[in-house]
Parts: C-alpha cells; sequence; structure tokens
C-alpha cells in the first residue's frame, strides 16, 4: 500500500491538473479560442513525477504524450475549430499501434489474426451494426472505456474471446479501442453509411467488415481517411490541420518513450492507452467548444462549484486518512464531483430517474427521426446519466445510498450552496419563476460533462494508478460499471432472448479477455 505522501502527491496533481483548466476556461470564455491557451494545462501535466513504487517510463508516456501533442499542434495551426476538436484524443494510439508492429512481429502476426477474424466474424459485425442502428440496445456509448453493451470494446472482446492468438496481445488488441482510442471510429457507422445511401444490407455488412479492418491493419491512414470524410455539423471535412503530418511527427515524438516502455517490461495494453487520454485538454476541453458553452454564467457557475466540491474532498481525504489504495484516490476525485452533479439537479426538485426516462425517451425517437445519425451522438448523454447515477446513489440516505459519505468522507456542499450564481438563479430568468435554470444549465452540460468529473483528473489519476502495476492492463475496465440506461433498458441481465447473449445478457465484462 503507497504511503499517505504518495496519496499526497496524487491528489496535488490531480487537483492542479483540473485548476489548470478551470483557470483557463474562467479567464477565456466567451473570448476566442488560441492553442498557446492550453499551456497551463500542459505545464501541469509536465509536474508530474512518480512516487516511490510507480513506473517512470508509465509517467514518461502520459508527460511526454502531452507535450509532444501542444507542440506539434502549435507547430501546425494557431486554433482549432470546433467540428475538428472532438477528434485530438484519436492521433495517438494509431501511430503507436504501428510503432508496435515494427518492432514486434509476434504482435503483428497475432494483429492479422484478429483482422482476419473480424471478416470470420462477419455475421456478428452485421447483427451488432444492426441492433445499434435499429436502436435495440437504446442509448449507449459507442467508445464505452467499460465492455458495455453497444460499445466497440464490446465487440472486440467477442472475437477475441475464440481466437488462438497470445493472452497478453488480446489484451493490448482490446485495450487499444478502449481507453487507448485507435481511431475515431465507432462500430457501426459504416453500416449506417452504407443502408442510409441505399446499398443492401450485405453490401452495408461487407463495408463494416473492411473499415473495421482497415482501422487496425492502417490505423493513421484510417485515422487520416475518417478525417478526410466526416462531416460533422455539415461543415466537413477536418480543416484545421494536416492529421498526417501531426501522426508523422508525433510517431517520431513519442517512440523512445514507447521502447523504453517495452525494455522495462511495461504491458503493452498500457502503452496503447496512457499517452492518448491525457491529451484532450489541449484543443478539445480547453477549446473554442468550451469557450462557446461556458459563456453561459450558469454553465459555469455549476463546473466551478462541483470542482470546489471536488478539491475540497480530495483533501478532506487527506485529512481523514480516507485513502487505503492508490484505486481509493480515484474513486473519491470521480465519485465527489458526480454527487455534487446530483445535488444540484436535486435542487431543482429534479431525480435521476426522471433524467434517464427522459433522455431513454429521446433517443427512441432521436433514433426514428435521424437514421443517419452519428454513432457517438448520444455518448456523452450516457455518460452524463451515469455521473448522475452514480452521484446518487452516493449522496441519498443510507441504507439506500452511501449517506453523502464517500469512502467515509463527509461531502460538504458548501460550494453549492454558497455560489453567487448557483444558489441565485432567479438572477438568470423570470424572477418569481426560477425553478428550472440550474436543470437547464445541467442539459448543457450534458452533451459535454467532461467538466463535472473532469477527464484530466481521472487520466492523472489513473496514470498514477497503472504506475503501480505497469505490467498489469489497466483498460478497459473489467467490471460493471452499473449502466443508468440498464435502469430501464434491461440489455445486461441473462434472461434477454438474442443470440450471443450471457450471464450479463448482452454484456461482455464478466468474460472480458
Amino acid at each position: 500500500m503507497p504511503d499517505k505522501a504518495v496519496y499526497e502527491k496524487m491528489v496535488n496533481e490531480a487537483v492542479g491538473a483540473a485548476r489548470s483548466v478551470y483557470g483557463v476556461i474562467k479567464e477565456k470564455r466567451g473570448g476566442t479560442f488560441k492553442l498557446t491557451d492550453a499551456k497551463p494545462y500542459v505545464d501541469a501535466a509536465a509536474s508530474m513525477k512518480p512516487g516511490p513504487g510507480q513506473s517512470k517510463e508509465i509517467f514518461d508516456l502520459h508527460v511526454e504524450s502531452v507535450k509532444a501533442h501542444y507542440d506539434i499542434l502549435v507547430g501546425l495551426t494557431d486554433t482549432i475549430r470546433p467540428e475538428d476538436d472532438p477528434f485530438v484524443e484519436h492521433y495517438q494510439t494509431p501511430p503507436i499501434l504501428e510503432i508496435l508492429y515494427d518492432v514486434d512481429p509476434a504482435f503483428k502476426a497475432s494483429m492479422w489474426k484478429f483482422i482476419d477474424a473480424i471478416a470470420a466474424n462477419k455475421a456478428l459485425i452485421g447483427r451488432e451494426a444492426a441492433r445499434r442502428y435499429g436502436g435495440m440496445y437504446g442509448p449507449t456509448c459507442v467508445v464505452d472505456f467499460a465492455m458495455s453493451v453497444g460499445s466497440t470494446s464490446n465487440v472486440v472482446n467477442q472475437i477475441l474471446r475464440t481466437l488462438d492468438i497470445p493472452a497478453d496481445h488480446k489484451k493490448t488488441i482490446l485495450a487499444a479501442k478502449s481507453w487507448g482510442m485507435n481511431t475515431s471510429y465507432g462500430i457501426g457507422a459504416a453500416f449506417r453509411g452504407a443502408v442510409e445511401a441505399g446499398k443492401s444490407l450485405a453490401e452495408a455488412e461487407q463495408a463494416e467488415v473492411e473499415m473495421l479492418q482497415f482501422v487496425y491493419r492502417e490505423p493513421v491512414a484510417a485515422q487520416a481517411h475518417l478525417m478526410d470524410t466526416h462531416n460533422l455539423g455539415g461543415h466537413g471535412p477536418h480543416t484545421s490541420f494536416d492529421t498526417r503530418k501531426y501522426m508523422a511527427q508525433y510517431k517520431e515524438r513519442i517512440k523512445p518513450f514507447v521502447l523504453a516502455a517495452l525494455n522495462a517490461k511495461v504491458h503493452p495494453a498500457n502503452i496503447v492507452v496512457v499517452p492518448a487520454y491525457c491529451v484532450g485538454d489541449v484543443g478539445h476541453h480547453i477549446a473554442q467548444s468550451a469557450y462557446n458553452m461556458f459563456k453561459d454564467d450558469m454553465a459555469f457557475g455549476i463546473y466551478e462549484a462541483v470542482l470546489d466540491v471536488f478539491e475540497n474532498t480530495m483533501k478532506k481525504g487527506l485529512e481523514l486518512d480516507a485513502y487505503k489504495s492508490e484505486w481509493d484516490v480515484l474513486t473519491v476525485a470521480t465519485g465527489a464531483p458526480a454527487a455534487a452533479t446530483a445535488y444540484i439537479l436535486w435542487l431543482d426538485s429534479f431525480t435521476v430517474p426522471m433524467v434517464i426516462d427522459l433522455f431513454t425517451k429521446r433517443f427512441y425517437n432521436y433514433a426514428a427521426m435521424n437514421p443517419k445519425r452519428g454513432e457517438a451522438d448520444e455518448l456523452h448523454n450516457v455518460d452524463f446519466m451515469d455521473i448522475l447515477l452514480r452521484g446518487e446513489s452516493i449522496l441519498d440516505i443510507a441504507p439506500i445510498g452511501g449517506g453523502a459519505k464517500i469512502k467515509g468522507i463527509p461531502l460538504d456542499f458548501g460550494p453549492i450552496d454558497n455560489h453567487p450564481v448557483v444558489s441565485n438563479p432567479q438572477r438568470y430568468t423570470y424572477p418569481a419563476c426560477a425553478i428550472t435554470q440550474r436543470f437547464a444549465a445541467l442539459m448543457s452540460l450534458a452533451d459535454f460533462p467532461c467538466y463535472l468529473t473532469p477527464e484530466c483528473v481521472t487520466a492523472t489519476l489513473s496514470t498514477n494508478c497503472i504506475a503501480f502495476h505497469p505490467e498489469v492492463p489497466g483498460a478497459p475496465v473489467r467490471g460493471c460499471k452499473q449502466c443508468a440506461a440498464t435502469t430501464l433498458v434491461k440489455r445486461n441481465v441473462p434472461y434477454v432472448k438474442g443470440v450471443g447473449k450471457g450471464n450479463k445478457g448482452y454484456c461482455q465484462w464478466d468474460v472480458a479477455v
């Protein structure tokens, strides 16, 4: 078990990352984004250091990736338009996979067997794509970092389970499409595009197989192709910078650290994931889209108040000696702001079941009205519902919930109750009827909840946790994440009737490779 000094280091690094992003947004919201705005986050990441018992190589993968990402982008462009910013986290794993292909022939051979297995499992691929296209699974997170129903990781795991390749290779392939984001592709997109272009279902199934194979056979070329053809908001393709130049430069910058990690016996599953998730605050969370969203004082006030609850709870955990493992720090870091978010929902007399019901009903109508919808359209709504469900489970009275405690740490919602904006909604609408303003702002954040349980915090602490056991794959999550959607859509139970069901319904967490 790490000593208290390491826990304090972890808390300081997580709070430092979160505050660096918050500070930029507070100063710049409503303004014009420039890439150099993100330098405070880069500096915060660069200050991360391994503590006793932690792998230097894991920290190098994180820190050097952030630095390379920033330097390369600044060399290629001054800014990134909103339509291109969601993809900035997807240019790291493809070059790293290709490095592994070059230096590890055995892994490459296994990957090529997996690529062949995609074609051999055409019926499975077509079935999963069709289920997503028709909305059978309800709201899903196509790029989930766990094994949830309808996610790409779920389908990849189904193929890998019976494949005759080394277990460590299976784990690396699986990790590369979870927290490691091998391209921007989500399962079902090629199938949907073909069907909506008037192709037959057989042609659509073949298109899906070929796209998935492309993503793994030539990940860099596949990502460049996806950016050449994206049409987000009707404003495609990608124009903010040369994506091929970015990936070529990134491959050269990160290669020494990949090789050092391999020499240090870091599991390749960690090598394909650690450098990716940490870069998103440069050009995505610190970005024009964020500056625009946070023009709204109530949305920014919620972000600010929730962040204060997060920081206070993390520090209170140190005072109470509440952390008994490195994972406890991560649990509190994500749980405290989730509870704070649910508390704000309650302030406007909404409950979490109301929100899940609303979003699930909206999903089915959205699916009917928008058959050409993007595979990722509802993924952040799913994240938002999951945050709220977890938050309410912490907030609710014992024994129903945690009694507003997490790991024995009492939650103090004073930063919310005393926030000059959040506690005074009457100043932001018709004053005598101000009963929906906080909920309205939460609905804005429902499409971009990365600030409620900050991704930079999760990335910082995940790196810290993985660094204690670099030989053990840290992703995807091999456990039930209690998906909020399953409170209404029972896709996760053994009583489902469809092909591919298991002990957890259509979920795969209990049989992860």
